[in-house]
């Protein structure tokens, strides 16, 4: 299969790129099959929002996971470069990335065994008053934004949209709920984010436009987020990467067919208030495995990762990216979970 033997091509050294970080996951091996027999353990990072999360919730309320003779150690991380370097450390088995991080695969650091779903919430906004109407309104603005995250890609397309370059605008750099604070306050002119945070700023800032969204750019470019494993793992333990994919299948089957529960599905499983992730399947697409198996087996999805990984040289993370097939392992996607399934 092409993307297991490119795995070869790109595992010698891999680890040496990463500054490596000690992560507590209360595991000290990795995956392995359990010596008495039982089901086999695997280290699994998440974020605690209902994309980062959903997943795992409802594999945990399905038992989807002890279906497959699995046993997840679910470890919470708050984004996916963390879980990259616990990846490259030996620490973590598999973990989810958002789009920012997607460059991070890119260059060889991590496998992507499945598409979870397509973010579609990234939005450039303006304050009223602002004089922002359109994306080349943003020349000579102040623009606040999170770097490294999807926001932070949006606001690129606008402005190679808009003909700008990003010393066109004055980029004001901060973490996430420091951008809706500063853009509520009036520090700032425009902003690069996302909901829900972008609810939270309507309330304070009525009337604000959006300059452009994650729509306006699909489906020529897209914003995946993934499930990603060690390369190593990958290509040393296929059959156990196939059985974790396959619970990740069931799992993305059943949030298609049931969006709305599974906010709840979500919300309980990270001790939220009921109803608090609600209308969050509003901005995501969904995509059902066999759909997305398709969509894989007739290259679409490898010029997806491609077309960010174009755009992640633009804004200087990704000097020298690898082609998608080299680090999405679609054919592994495509045959994991058969058997569970028969």
């Amino acid at each position: 299969m092409k993307s297991i033997r490119a795995l070869g091509r790109r595992t010698a050294g891999l680890f040496l790129a990463l500054s490596l970080v000690s992560v507590a996951t209360g595991c000290g091996g990795g995956s392995s099959d359990a010596a008495d027999g039982g089901p086999r353990k695997v280290r699994f990072g998440y974020i605690a929002d209902y994309s980062g999360s959903v997943a795992l919730a409802v594999a945990q309320k399905q038992g989807l996971w002890k279906k497959s003779g699995v046993t997840p150690e679910l470890k919470v991380f708050t984004n996916g470069p963390l879980q990259v370097q616990a990846l490259g450390s030996g620490s973590l088995d598999f973990g989810y990335l958002g789009p920012g991080a997607l460059w991070l695969p890119a260059s060889g650091r991590a496998s992507i065994v499945s598409v979870n779903m397509l973010g579609l919430a990234d939005r450039v906004i303006a304050r009223p008053g602002s004089g922002i109407e359109k994306p080349a309104d943003l020349k000579g603005k102040k623009v606040a934004v999170a770097e490294g995250t999807s926001g932070d890609m949006i606001l690129d397309l606008a402005l190679s949209e808009a003909g700008l370059k990003p010393d066109d605008v004055t980029k004001v750099a901060m973490d996430a709920s420091t951008v809706v604070t500063a853009f509520s306050s009036g520090k700032v002119d425009a902003a690069a984010t996302w909901y829900p945070l972008i609810d939270t700023m309507r309330k304070n800032v009525p009337g604000l436009k959006e300059i452009s969204r994650t729509e306006d750019y699909y489906p020529k470019l897209t914003f995946p987020n993934v499930f990603v494993t060690q390369p190593k793992l990958a290509s040393g333990n296929s059959e156990l990467v196939k059985k974790v994919t396959g619970v990740l299948k069931q799992a993305g089957d059943w949030i298609a067919a049931h969006p709305e529960e599974s906010e709840s599905v979500a919300a309980d499983f990270l001790k939220l208030p009921a109803g608090q992730l609600k209308g969050s399947t509003r901005y995501v697409k969904l995509l059902p495995s066999a759909e997305l198996t398709k969509l894989s087996k007739d290259g679409t999805v490898d010029g997806w990762f491609d077309e960010l990984a174009a755009m992640f040289g633009r804004m200087g993370k990704l000097p020298k990216p690898g082609k998608a097939e080299d680090y999405y392992l679609g054919d592994l996607y495509a045959e994991a979970g058969k058997a569970d399934r028969s």
